[in-house]
């Protein structure tokens, strides 16, 4: 089997008619009309996703923040920017393009550790909501860049609070070894120089632990620890706004259990209800995910191992190879991360024999890979779709051995639309002088 039903449950793509679809289009009229590699986002899913986070947190004053580094095109903001959505930037190309999708530069946060000097000028000339500070130095920049425009910049301070997530290594930023955030050991007095400075406004306290979190017990003891810090703050005459709970919630790429939002919420509340505070929260992942899907052609088989047996596990004494148009550059999360995604024939069919194959691309790697040990019925110029590549699919894409990336397109119901068109080779030149 390809996919779990766990993840065909969580996934926007569904078969119709014996063909993959995403709302009432189908993925192979877009693989015609477009070609591939495509990236195919269903905008009735990224809407859904959003208003069951907002809803968990109806009781509360809150802001959703979405983390625009999980999928940042224009098309994808400017759906949240509709829904009210304020953005979470790492860079001031972000904020540009939130800009230019709609989005309200009030109710932008600024994370990451390494702002520049012209990243901030241009972030306080915008009026965001708030910067999340990481270090002692860069607040110091921020307030001598506010003093010499002029301006009062609005900050929280992100706590590394040393909390496990327990997720993978590269997508953990919550422990003392992680590049992430103030230790919580340093930050009163912190809070008390920003508080004296005039140059700054103090608004809140920020944390985020990781990505990928099914168990909620992290956030829950994060979430502990920035309690007891705005409490020892506001001893000190230093009286938080906000709160910023960061993200990370888990989705379904193969058969986790998808994050119950409804029951962290809950929880959330009963440790905020009294407090006055508003809270933030930066999704990403749990947005763009399961929306999305990659759309790639097999061009060539190379068959050496035997036909797969009933029994799944069976392995081949040799290996089986497809090699699709769609590469790492394309989509890295399985090179980077050793990801699983899930991979479904666009068109349905019950074929006698299948093979375990190794999905890979025509990048020379022998880490450009994209799927591992799939039980398939393959032939050469079959469609395929490779499943949660909403999330960090795009947005990492590149042009490793000058590949153009990949065009995308947002499904509305039976209609969809190019939404970026595929680069070309000319848009790569145009950028170098001889």
């Amino acid at each position: 089997m390809t996919v779990t039903p766990e993840l065909m449950n969580a996934t926007a793509a569904k078969y119709r008619n014996g063909t993959l679809s995403i709302e009432d289009t189908s993925l192979e009229e877009i693989a015609s009309a477009v070609g591939t590699p495509v990236y195919v986002y269903s905008s009735e899913m990224l809407k859904s996703q959003y208003l069951k986070l907002d809803k968990a947190l109806d009781s509360l004053p809150h802001q959703l923040h979405y983390a625009v580094k999980a999928n940042s095109t224009l098309a994808v903001l400017k759906t949240f920017a509709e829904l009210g959505a304020g953005f979470d930037i790492v860079s001031g190309g972000e904020l540009s393009r939130v800009l230019a999708a709609g989005g309200n530069p009030e109710s932008v946060v600024f994370s990451g550790v390494g702002k520049s000097v012209e990243e901030i000028d241009f972030a306080l000339k915008t009026g965001i909501e708030c910067f999340n500070v990481e270090s002692d130095s860069e607040l110091m920049r921020i307030s001598q860049r506010a003093e010499v425009l002029g301006k009062i910049a609005p900050i929280a301070l992100r706590i590394n609070p040393n909390v496990d997530p327990k997720t993978h290594p590269y997508i953990s930023t919550g422990l003392k070894e992680n590049k992430f955030g103030i230790l919580q050991e340093a930050a009163l007095a912190l809070y008390q120089q920003a508080h004296a400075d005039p140059n700054l406004h103090v608004r809140g306290v920020a944390c985020h632990i990781g990505s990928q979190i099914s168990d909620p017990t992290p956030l829950f003891d994060t979430l502990d620890q920035l309690l007891a810090l705005i409490d020892q703050l506001a001893d000190q005459g230093i009286q938080l706004t906000d709160i910023d709970l960061g993200g990370g919630f888990g989705v379904t790429y193969q058969d986790e259990a998808s994050f119950d939002v409804n029951a962290w919420g809950i929880q959330v509340i009963e440790r905020l209800a009294s407090r006055g505070l508003t809270v933030s929260i930066e999704p990403g992942r749990f947005l763009t995910a399961n929306a999305g899907v990659l759309l790639t052609r097999v061009e060539y088989l190379k068959p050496s191992g035997a036909p797969a047996q009933a029994d799944e596990g069976h392995t081949d004494e040799g290996k089986n190879f497809a090699i699709v148009d769609a590469a790492m550059n394309d989509l890295l999360r399985p090179s980077l991360y050793q990801a699983w995604h899930g991979v479904l024939a666009v068109q349905e069919h019950s074929a006698s024999e299948t093979r375990s194959w190794d999905l890979v691309g025509p990048i020379c790697e022998s880490g450009d890979w994209l799927a591992k040990n799939r039980i398939l019925s393959l032939a050469e110029g079959d469609l395929l779709a490779i499943l949660s590549a909403g999330a960090y699919g795009s947005s990492l894409s590149s042009n490793y051995n000058t590949r153009n990336r990949a065009a995308e397109v947002m499904v509305r119901g039976d209609s969809f639309r190019v939404v970026r068109r595929r680069e070309s080779l000319q848009d790569q030149l145009t950028t170098e002088i001889l």
